[in-house]
């Protein structure tokens, strides 16, 4: 069993004014990969370091397999890691690079060239094997990165934004190879990054994290469809959330958006006279010509073809919002086109905490 337990881990770094993480807890089940997604300086690539012994915290503990190894150092725990930067022996050949975590721990040479040859053919390495790293692709040397990691049998897999050096197709492509090589393997996996693309289609679990905190927990699915405040909402999507400032009339029946007015879900009527923030994806939104029964109207600012779908910018009594059309969908900036939202899509927060607002 490699699960992993983290409680109240705490770690400021000497003459810092914030904490890298503040009284951070996580459960990782046996087998899981679990993503830490947020911006540079969110104390993700700290945690990871910390996971993996590089940094030690100044409070709480870590937990591998039911094992406390807050303050073992990195050859004590049973863990294999992916950096960054390819972090390969430019004057060693491929297959000295895979296997050089077995020569360490002084595996049989007959069992190392088979434990090579098993990772090199997973990651498609094999005609490579004699080759310097220099004689590499940039995605290849980060094949040889991942193959020397999952060949030592590690209890626990980190990776550190192993795909940002890759270009956008490269990282597509291998993103979708690296799902499936950790699926078969079964490893339990901590994957750092700040692309939120690789965060929801990597993970069965996502983590994001803001200020030294874990602001949501969940599985993709769940952080991106229900934001647990207007961070998460703005930080994952592409365009993010859409956050419109509105108000709930008294009977609790109607959201007034300016002058404009929204039939308001039943969860509202909890939120009578209230000023609230409606969150909406942009393929959540409807878009027409025409308008119907509950549409609000916005006037276009910007149109841009991105070939499956039109993405317009609009503006809705003065606050802007992207929105997502077909791409048969034809208007132009300065016209009037009408929204309409479905209740079942709609997400509410409070306007001074931010936080999403649940019925009372």
């Amino acid at each position: 069993m490699a699960d992993i337990s983290i409680s109240n881990l705490v770690k400021t770094y000497p003459g810092g004014t914030e904490r890298a993480t503040d009284d951070v807890s996580l459960e990782i089940a046996d087998g899981d990969f679990t993503v830490l997604l947020g911006p540079s300086g969110c104390g993700k690539t700290t945690l990871l370091r910390m996971l993996a012994g590089l940094e030690l915290p100044d409070s709480g503990s870590i937990s591998i397999g039911g094992r406390d190894v807050t303050y073992l150092p990195p050859n004590k725990r049973n863990i294999s890691m992916v950096f960054q930067s390819y972090a390969v022996f430019p004057h060693r050949s491929v297959r000295y690079n895979i296997g050089f975590g077995l020569q360490m721990a002084k595996m049989p040479k007959s069992d190392i060239e088979k434990k090579v040859q098993w990772a090199a053919e997973l990651l498609q390495l094999g005609p490579y094997l004699d080759r310097l790293p220099a004689q590499l692709s940039g995605g290849q040397r980060q094949r040889v990165a991942v193959a020397r990691a999952i060949v030592v049998d590690a209890d626990v897999l980190l990776m550190d934004e192993p795909l940002s050096n890759l270009d956008a197709l490269l990282r597509l492509n291998f993103r979708s190879e690296l799902k499936k090589i950790v699926q078969d393997l079964g490893t339990t996996t901590v994957y750092v990054t700040h692309d939120q693309s690789e965060a929801l289609s990597l993970g069965d679990q996502v983590a994001v994290m803001r200020k030294g905190r874990i602001a949501q927990l969940g599985g993709p699915l769940d952080v991106y469809d229900a934001p647990s405040d207007r961070f998460v909402g703005g930080f994952i999507g592409s365009p993010p959330m859409n956050f419109i400032d509105a108000a709930v009339t008294a009977d609790g029946d109607t959201l007034v958006v300016g002058d404009q007015k929204l039939m308001a879900p039943s969860l509202l009527r909890s939120f009578k006279a209230s000023d609230i923030v409606l969150g909406v994806r942009a393929e959540n939104v409807a878009v027409g010509t025409q308008r119907s029964s509950g549409d609000i109207a916005a006037t276009v600012l910007v149109v841009e073809p991105m070939g499956s779908t039109v993405l317009l910018t609009v503006d809705v009594e003065g606050q802007t919002l992207k929105v997502q059309a077909p791409p048969t969908f034809r208007t132009a900036p300065h016209q009037t086109i009408w929204l309409s939202f479905s209740p079942n899509t709609m997400r509410f927060y409070d306007r001074e905490t931010s936080m999403a607002l649940e019925a009372k």
